[in-house]
């Protein structure tokens, strides 16, 4: 079982390798490789977003933060960006950060939930998602520069938060 909760700036030194191993890949997020743990907590940590963790027997696995996708007049829709330690994927870790996210997005008064940029080559992330209600509303053709298979789409996914059974559901690409 997962204990998901808001972060504390105590528990930076323990989301960094996970953030360090991630990015690092150059497989599944658009940060430079080379991105220092200071650069890193500043992303990670913004004022502009709620950080969370989940952790298992007192241990972080993996992390995700929330924040409105644009300012303004598109505040009402929320952005999220996950990530799980190597040895916890595969282990539902994604799927109750994901769920825990839609929660805590729709409590926050958010109307939607957008994703700006998925990786065509994260198979793993686009099947969760679309098993979370998410479909790809646009691509971004080559615009990630993956470290083993060169230039690959980027895809947009989003999804309503609360009922829309009236409106009609955008087209899976």
């Amino acid at each position: 079982m997962l204990d998901i909760r808001k972060a504390t700036e105590e528990d930076w030194p323990a989301i960094w390798p996970i953030f360090q191993e991630v990015v690092s890949g150059g497989e599944t997020y658009a940060y430079d490789p080379q991105t220092t743990a200071e650069e890193a907590r500043g992303f990670w940590m913004s004022p502009a977003a709620t950080t969370f963790v989940a952790a298992h027997g007192g241990e972080i696995v993996a992390t995700y933060w929330l924040k409105a996708n644009q300012p303004g007049l598109g505040a009402h829709v929320a952005n999220a960006a996950f990530m799980v330690s190597p040895t916890w994927r595969g282990h539902g870790a994604g799927r109750a950060m994901g769920e825990h996210a839609l929660r805590a997005a729709r409590e926050l008064g958010f109307e939607a939930m957008q994703f700006n940029f998925v990786v065509s080559a994260n198979e793993r992330a686009i099947s969760l998602w679309k098993s979370l209600g998410f479909s790809i509303v646009g691509v971004i053709p080559k615009a990630f520069r993956h470290a083993r298979l060169g230039l690959v789409d980027a895809y947009v996914m989003h999804r309503f938060l609360h009922d829309v059974s009236a409106t009609a559901p955008f087209p899976s690409l």
